[in-house]
């Protein structure tokens, strides 16, 4: 039986469309370099530009909403984009895409316009402002601070490890706003403009790179109209972002480079004159990789399927998020076992091979482990929702199952 998408010939004359556009307006030395963290000054300020380009064709948030700036498109045509962006090596949107779906279900008209709008348009930039220093798994232990002074907020407290290339325009996430209230019903989600007086930001220099800050509240004023939903709403506005960062949209091309390159290498590999791939123990070890590899894919697409379809999802979310986190490190591993200590030499190393991606995934499989809820985290949602817990869970509300047209 063949899985394979057959598209139509409308989609396939898309797909050259798309193809040929690329192909004319992405220098060579624009297109996205092999570890994405290291974008220069110059290619940043290029990329912000030529986001601004694909949103008004439809192409950057392709299946959002067109009046708010997304291209009103359908899954299939976001298929062919990531396909055919991924071999142009286009550099992604700068804003943190869990957003959309957020304003999408809790925002009103009017925040729609003041945020939804100039984001798919890529006018700005959000980044996602969730985590603290001593609240990252368990969120609802926040310790930030949002006050009522008039119809405005002040919003003091701290934010760590937040992922995003230089600066935002916008940070959005939950804080606290009554504190007497119990966990899940005191908080607010807020859209906080910077620069704003009172918020600072300095990089981490971490193991990913320097694409993580840190964040620092001082009595930062934020206008009454970016508080998101109801200001003890927080917990469930916070759900719908985390619904989707667990996994809930799924992926429309899921991508394994890493992968591609762990079987280019076994293929192309001498080792002691003969292929490298002629020994049997490197052949299970590639073929455990690929099996891995095109479950993950199963279960992404999958989940965008059912997302696309409106269909009522549950833990099938965080089941691809923990397995995708799993056989990410696994896969790690196993190109370690097969490559040698060449997995382990950077852009910088001339006998890097595939010019040192396979040590940027080193580096990644082992971040991504923590982001979107660690594995841990992702079978306690799977125990809640299958009925195995003290405790039980639905899936919160996203822009497709709540009925919100573009999603």
């Amino acid at each position: 039986m063949d899985f394979t998408y057959q598209y139509t010939e409308e989609q396939e004359e898309f797909r050259k469309e798309v193809r040929s556009w690329l192909q004319e307006n992405i220098p060579d030395d624009k297109r996205a370099p092999v570890d994405r963290n290291e974008l220069s000054d110059e290619m940043y300020a290029w990329w912000r530009e030529m986001h601004q380009t694909l949103a008004e064709k439809g192409w950057l948030y392709p299946t959002y909403p067109k009046e708010y700036g997304g291209g009103g498109l359908s899954g299939e045509h976001e298929t062919i984009l990531q396909e055919e962006f991924r071999i142009a090596r286009v550099v992604n949107g700068f804003t943190n895409s869990l957003v959309f779906p957020t304003l999408l279900v809790w925002a009103d008209d009017s925040q729609k316009e003041l945020f939804l709008k100039p984001l798919l348009s890529a006018e700005k930039v959000a980044f996602q402002n969730f985590s603290e220093p001593n609240a990252g798994s368990d969120l609802a232990s926040l310790q930030a601070r949002a006050i009522r002074d008039g119809d405005d907020w002040l919003i003091t407290g701290q934010k760590i490890w937040i992922s995003g290339q230089r600066k935002p325009d916008l940070l959005f996430g939950p804080m606290v706003t009554d504190t007497d209230a119990p966990r899940h019903r005191n908080l607010g989600y807020f859209m906080v403009p910077f620069p704003s007086e009172g918020l600072d930001q300095e990089r981490m220099n971490l193991l990913s790179g320097d694409d993580q800050s840190v964040f620092f509240f001082d009595n930062v004023r934020v206008p009454g109209d970016h508080l998101i939903g109801g200001e003890q709403q927080g917990w469930q506005v916070t759900q719908t972002t985390l619904e989707i960062e667990h996994g809930g949209r799924g992926t429309a091309m899921p991508q394994d480079e890493a992968l591609e390159h762990l079987l280019g290498y076994v293929e192309n590999t001498e080792s002691a004159g003969e292929a490298l791939g002629a020994d049997p123990l490197i052949q299970q070890t590639a073929v455990e990789a690929y099996i891995d590899s095109h479950v993950f894919s199963l279960l992404s697409l999958r989940n965008y399927g059912m997302y696309m379809a409106r269909q009522e999802m549950s833990y099938q979310g965080s089941q691809t998020s923990m397995f995708g986190k799993e056989y990410r490190i696994e896969n790690a591993d196993r190109s370690r076992d097969i490559m040698g200590m060449y997995a382990m030499c950077g852009i910088d190393e001339p006998r890097a091979p595939y010019a040192g991606a396979p040590e940027v995934y080193q580096r990644s499989s082992l971040v991504g482990a923590h982001p979107a809820g660690t594995i841990e985290i992702q079978k306690v949602i799977i125990a809640r929702r299958i009925g195995i817990s003290r405790t039980r869970e639905r899936a919160a509300a996203t822009p497709s199952t709540a009925g919100v047209s573009g999603v």
